[in-house]
């Protein structure tokens, strides 16, 4: 059996992102424009006030420096909003061009698989002092539908999906723990990595970046331990 993954698109269009992204900076561009032009008349305004008091009854000028002080400040938290979301377009776009690579790429992670048909290739963990393991392979009900002996230190398994009398187990999510034993006793049981494929790369609301896994799982780039290119049919 061959393992044959399908091939991903990102889930995102740069023409779509671009198009939403002139709408942004055309709404961003207009609002510091009639700001600029409200702040020059209020200016007009206050000189005008000031030419015509009474001088008999003159305004304090305290309300004057009151009312700059508050226009000035609307001013600048706009500014600051603008300068802030820059920033953020910065980081998005950063993270896209970074792990935006990894996209048609398998991820080496601690996840269920999402099995279409196709051997799935592990790579187990084993408890200190561990004599004997067993692989043990769930469905996503979490029931134990197959399971294995292992030699301790193997570093790859290849498992086929395929029960012992040759019936191909149904297609969908399974999750393999590693059971580690020193003799009868169990020492642990760790989910195992495995390598899966990765079908979209994108950053949150904060401006994290987010891999999603083929099963629909979600995780961070840090907790991948390894890539490689997706095998061939």
């Amino acid at each position: 059996m061959v393992n044959t993954a399908t091939n991903t698109q990102p889930l995102y269009s740069s023409q779509s992102a671009q198009q939403n992204k002139d709408v942004v900076d055309g709404n961003s561009n207009e609002a510091k424009t009639k700001l600029s032009s409200d702040f020059e008349t209020f200016l007009k305004m206050l000189t005008v006030q000031v030419q015509n008091q009474d001088p008999l009854n003159p305004v304090d000028s305290t309300e004057y420096a009151t009312q700059l002080a508050q226009f000035s400040s609307v001013e600048q938290q706009v500014l600051t909003n603008d300068l802030i979301k820059g920033l953020s377009d910065k980081l998005g776009g950063t993270v896209l061009k970074e792990y935006g690579d990894w996209l048609g790429q398998e991820a080496l992670v601690r996840a269920p698989a999402n099995y279409v048909g196709n051997p799935v290739t592990l790579r187990p963990d084993y408890a200190k002092d561990a004599t004997s393991a067993k692989l043990m392979v769930r469905n996503s009900a979490g029931d134990v539908v197959q399971s294995f002996d292992l030699e301790v230190g193997q570093k790859s398994v290849v498992w086929g999906g395929y029960k012992d009398d040759g019936t191909q187990l149904p297609l969908g999510v399974y999750k393999f723990e590693v059971e580690s034993y020193k003799g009868e006793k169990l020492l642990e049981s760790k989910q195992a990595q495995i390598y899966t494929p990765i079908v979209e790369v994108r950053s949150n609301e904060k401006g994290e970046p987010v891999i999603q896994l083929a099963d629909g799982t979600e995780t961070s780039p840090t907790l991948v331990s390894g890539l490689r290119a997706q095998p061939s049919s």
